[in-house]
């Protein structure tokens, strides 16, 4: 027995082992669970969240469902992870500080701005939010690919329709193996005019749409927490190249008291800073005497917003304390652009950082994409019911002769083959016409069918049209992405302000005609 063991053991090459097991693990994270995908703009677990959600029928129309069940379901079904993370990734969704347009609706205690953590899944509840319905819409007509769970006893999509760009919109950011991302959120309906200039740039006049044209519509990041962005150049250099620095600063203004003092009052954040950390800090600077001229510190923050208020001396400069807390706390924060995203090279998925333009191509693509699939779905669905009915309306107009077969036949299948070989029908016809309830004799049921016809006809006419021109198909996706925009648009919340150090050369010069 104790010679055998040394059979058992194989000699691997440590180094080659941890390679293929580090190089494994890298390419999951990176894959699947780190970086959003460019179409749908959402991770795996997000993804999921959403899906369990539906296929609970836990619609925005529908009461909210306590969380541990959604957890639980998307836990079960398609994602084999621990239960804090997807819970983790279904709060986020549904914070109004995190997400500009938050996906899920929540119902109890989700957290706060000070940094607090939501309350354990048990307590709190949740449905999806109206604008998420947009993402899921269509999804069982056929318009995404679906795969095998991690056990294969379920399909989960491998991507969302997603009927608007999710990923510019919501943005995203994760940290993969030897790699990061770090998408800002934007204003949807900026966005989706964007897609709508590069649709009527292709229709009008069959060309791309060059990056100076959509930096006149996407301004820039819109942040849930408003604040302002100082100068363009950060926003400029993301957008030509993926990558760039842009700086926010807080939203404050400087109140005169009837006493002669002075004091700062701060009413909107930089989007991800912690409240009650940042008032730590200040408090922490006036202590180690960073800081002079502050002499009380009160966040008076409620329902109505935000309010944090500095209390000055009198001999303090407002404008200097105000400079100096830019410098030394997050008041003044910069946040790194990296628009680093999942795309489908030869059917597998690489992460590449993209520019404004392909970003927003990718999406376009995937529009085309989900829209003819949706329409062949349409298209089928239809032809199958107008065959039906050309059968039924061919009995309608031989009904004595029908009646008769019926009747003399000993069973349905012998009913069946008579009437195909008397009518040239189909199986699936001849079956409608047996199936055909006696109130269909009556005029009225009669007409009907024929409206029912005629309408079929035109929509079929319709579907082929939109199938056999891109154009076509364009137009139909630039109506409905307006509609969106309509529906769920609203103004921007962060103001694109000046920045004393982003002046170029070119902006010294006066414009005037020479």
């Amino acid at each position: 027995m104790e010679d055998n063991i040394f059979d058992k053991i194989h000699e691997v090459d440590l180094q080659k082992t941890m390679e293929k097991s580090y190089i494994d693990y890298a390419m999951s994270v990176i894959a699947s669970r780190a970086l959003p995908d460019v179409r749908d703009g959402l991770k795996p677990v997000q993804r999921r969240v959403l899906y369990s959600m539906i296929e609970l029928n836990n619609g925005p129309d529908k009461p909210h469902r306590k969380c541990a069940r959604i957890v639980g379901d998307t836990m079960g079904k398609y994602h084999p992870h621990g239960d804090s993370s997807i819970y983790g990734a279904l709060v986020n969704m549904a914070q109004d500080w995190s997400t500009r347009y938050p996906l899920v609706d929540g119902h109890g205690n989700f957290g706060s701005v000070d940094g607090d953590g939501a309350a354990a899944m048990r307590y709190t509840e949740a449905r999806l939010s109206k604008i998420s319905m947009e993402m899921l819409a269509d999804i069982n007509k056929d318009t995404v690919d679906f795969q095998p769970n991690f056990d294969e006893t379920e399909r989960e999509p491998v991507v969302l329709p997603s009927r608007y760009p999710n990923l510019l919109v919501n943005g995203t950011s994760g940290i993969a193996v030897g790699m990061a991302t770090n998408i800002p959120p934007h204003n949807l309906r900026e966005v989706i005019s964007a897609v709508v200039r590069i649709i009527d740039n292709i229709i009008e006049e069959d060309r791309d749409t060059t990056i100076e044209e959509l930096l006149e519509i996407v301004k820039g990041p819109d942040f849930p927490t408003g604040a302002t962005i100082l100068g363009t150049r950060g926003i400029e250099e993301a957008y030509r190249t993926g990558r760039g620095k842009i700086r926010v600063r807080a939203v404050t203004n400087i109140e005169t008291l009837p006493n002669g003092k002075s004091r700062i009052i701060v009413t909107e954040l930089p989007y991800l800073v912690n409240k009650a950390r940042l008032i730590e800090k200040i408090a922490e600077l006036v202590r180690d005497k960073k800081i002079d001229g502050i002499t009380d510190l009160n966040d008076h923050s409620s329902r109505e917003g935000m309010r944090i208020c500095i209390d000055l001396r009198k001999d303090a400069n407002a404008n200097v304390v105000l400079n100096q807390l830019y410098k030394h706390t997050q008041l003044q924060d910069t946040f790194g652009v990296i628009m680093l995203c999942l795309v489908a090279v030869n059917g597998s998925l690489q992460p590449k950082v993209l520019t404004l333009p392909e970003m927003l191509k990718y999406y376009l693509a995937h529009q085309e994409d989900v829209v003819t699939r949706r329409t062949k779905y349409d298209l089928n669905k239809a032809q199958e019911r107008a065959h039906i009915l050309e059968g039924l309306l061919k009995a309608l107009d031989n009904i004595d002769e029908v009646i008769r077969i019926i009747r003399g036949s000993r069973s349905v299948q012998v009913a069946k083959q008579e009437l195909m070989d008397r009518f040239e029908l189909t199986d699936v016809q001849a079956q409608a016409i047996v199936d055909m309830r006696l109130r269909a004799l009556t005029g009225l049921e009669r007409e009907k069918l024929e409206a029912e016809y005629a309408e079929l006809m035109e929509k079929i006419r319709k579907l082929k049209a939109i199938l056999a021109d891109r154009n076509t198909l364009l137009r139909v996706i630039r109506e409905e992405i307006l509609a969106i925009s309509e529906k769920y648009g609203d103004d921007r919340r962060t103001a694109i302000g000046f920045d004393a150090f982003d002046i170029s050369m070119e902006d010294m010069i006066p414009r005037e005609n020479t």
